[in-house]
């Protein structure tokens, strides 16, 4: 779970790089279209997490 967690904050952080550059250089609007787009995938993190964490809870 720990590694999982930490590759999602990897690809996170990655993923925020090319639409803080297009925002900086200019393109404000699709800047703000992808990070909405991004706030989806935060919103729904904590799910995902508890998924994951009754799907490995051994019975």
């Amino acid at each position: 779970m720990f590694k999982l967690n930490e590759n999602q904050l990897a690809l996170e952080a990655a993923v925020m790089e090319p639409p803080n550059w297009v925002g900086q250089n200019g393109y404000a609007e699709v800047a703000d279209n992808v990070h909405g787009a991004l706030e989806v995938l935060d919103k729904n993190e904590d799910f995902f997490k508890m998924t994951l964490a009754v799907m490995v809870t051994p019975e």
